[in-house]
């Protein structure tokens, strides 16, 4: 899957230039078509990252950081008990 071309803090800025665009009149393919992005696009980032700021969104990304890292750990602690689940039986 290709990875966004913008970080969180960029599409939030971009989404604020939007909401100024729209305020001033312009329609919103207009908006985008100047800001660079597509319509589906924009609608996608409007949905996931619209009452959010930049520090909320550098807390998503730390938050999702940490997540990652406790799954793997939760993953590694899974296999090392079946592995001891299965020498303990005597299934080796």
């Amino acid at each position: 899957m290709k990875g966004s071309r913008f970080t969180t803090e960029q599409i939030i800025m971009k989404l604020r230039e939007m909401e100024i665009h729209i305020s001033q009149g312009m329609s919103v393919s207009e908006s985008v078509r100047q800001i660079g992005i597509s319509e589906a696009t924009y609608y996608k980032w409007r949905s996931k990252y619209a009452n959010m700021t930049t520090s909320d969104a550098k807390r998503l990304k730390d938050l999702e950081i940490e997540n990652n890292r406790l799954k793997k750990l939760v993953a590694d602690l899974s296999l090392e008990n079946a592995i001891l689940k299965d020498v303990n039986s005597g299934k080796f």
